[in-house]
């Protein structure tokens, strides 16, 4: 099980930058809402402290449980994909297809990727 096959590694890489982005975007809104004048404090920061978590965790998943072969990491990671896709959805719906449109196809690359059986395999073996 040393083997680790191109498509693991892509699903680490894909949920690795959506890691980054939701990062990106709690560390954003942080900022936003210390140096601005946000309408809702609160509900800014608790937007901010969730891209933060959810952005870490899925950074945690995506180096110490995919690329690491770890078969933990499949779960939260399809799990991550699955929920996004109603999310790219609903930004198309909302005028805003220049931002949901990749999200899809970042989201089914995702689970190409993670579902597709060298995957499989590496974290699974032949059982």
């Amino acid at each position: 099980m040393n083997h680790r096959p191109l498509t693991l590694v892509l699903a680490a890489v894909v949920v690795a930058l959506e890691g980054l982005v939701a990062f990106g975007l709690g560390a954003f809104v942080a900022v936003e809402t210390l140096t601005g004048a946000p309408d809702a404090v609160t509900t800014a920061l608790a937007e901010a402290a969730f891209g933060l978590l959810v952005g870490a965790g899925l950074l945690w998943v995506a180096w110490g449980g995919l690329y690491k072969m770890e078969r933990w990491g499949r779960s939260p990671a399809v799990l991550a994909q699955i929920f996004l896709l109603p999310v790219a959805v609903t930004l198309i719906q909302s005028d805003q297809p220049q931002l949901g449109i990749p999200l899809i196809v970042v989201a089914l690359a995702g689970l190409v990727t993670l579902l597709a059986p060298p995957t499989t395999h590496a974290l699974y073996g032949d059982g």
